[in-house]
């Protein structure tokens, strides 16, 4: 695969993936007016969309349809956008500006982004719910996104987050949390993918190696980004967690033995990927995108 193939059809899915929460969004019948348009602007028109590619680029990869994806790739997305709505909020992380415009508390008011998170979030396993597969798949499907997005994943990481702001936390510490509010969903992301296309137990299981090294990778890329990052390319504001005596891995490991440990987790990711019987460029890609992106 040429190094330009990736981007088209990174291209390709991400805007496949904003039609469908498009879709999404404007076919629930009746809905207030205020609320849709504060969950149609978190959801639409920015990010990265990273986990809708890994759910597509694992399930393609496996030999499923595109059409198979569809569901799992939204649904993901969806939670993803709740996510960054309520850590935006003044109790949480207190951001105003995210993917370079303000965030939904201030483009809204506070009330309407929490009734537009829950609504994304609830939107999500409404999805998942009526995707075209067995029924059987389904309920693995929503087991898997829930299990990632609360109290055992993205919650908690989020709630350890907050109790952090001032602490020493450890280098093992620090990838516990992380582990829980980032990690989790890019592993669920892949997983989602993998079961959609009805992957055996050991692809299954290579795949979760991969993308619990993606995950802190994704982390400690964002976390150095706050460091030295762009704020006309991150579209956050610069210095953040610094600010907010959050901590993060330039803060406990410093620059240079940070960027040595996505050195190492590029290695272990490609290893899990060697395990596979399968093409795997496009999730190589899009490990390397993670770890050395810009934004």
């Amino acid at each position: 695969m040429s190094p330009s193939e990736s981007p088209a059809r990174w291209h390709r899915w991400a805007q496949r993936c904003e039609n469908l929460l498009a879709d999404a969004l404007r076919a629930r019948g009746n809905v207030d007016a205020r609320l849709a348009q504060a969950m149609a602007y978190a959801a639409l028109g920015g990010g990265k969309r990273m986990r809708p590619l890994l759910v597509y680029a694992t399930g393609t990869a496996l030999g499923a349809d595109e059409s198979v994806l569809d569901a799992p790739a939204a649904a993901i997305e969806l939670i993803h956008a709740y996510s960054l709505v309520h850590d935006d909020l003044p109790a949480m992380d207190d951001d105003r500006l995210r993917r370079g415009r303000p965030t939904v508390h201030v483009a809204f008011d506070e009330a309407s982004a929490i009734l537009a998170g829950d609504g994304l979030l609830t939107l999500a396993f409404e999805l998942l719910a009526d995707a075209p597969t067995a029924p059987t798949t389904a309920l693995a499907m929503v087991r898997t996104l829930a299990k990632a997005a609360g109290m055992q994943g993205m919650v908690a990481g989020q709630a350890i987050d907050l109790a952090s702001v001032g602490t020493a936390l450890d280098a093992d510490a620090l990838r516990r949390m992380h582990g829980a509010k980032t990690g989790a969903l890019i592993r669920a992301a892949v997983a989602l993918g993998a079961l959609a296309a009805d992957a055996d137990a050991a692809a299954r299981a290579a795949l979760d190696d991969f993308a619990d090294a993606l995950g802190l990778a994704f982390q400690i890329r964002d976390d150095i980004l706050d460091v030295e990052g762009d704020p006309a390319l991150t579209g956050k504001t610069a210095g953040k967690d610094a600010a907010s005596d959050k901590p993060t891995y330039p803060a406990i490991l410093g620059l240079d033995a940070s960027r040595a440990l996505l050195a190492q987790l590029a290695q272990r990711m490609d290893g899990a990927l060697a395990t596979l019987a399968c093409d795997t460029a496009e999730l190589a890609a899009l490990a390397r995108f993670a770890a050395a992106r810009g934004h």
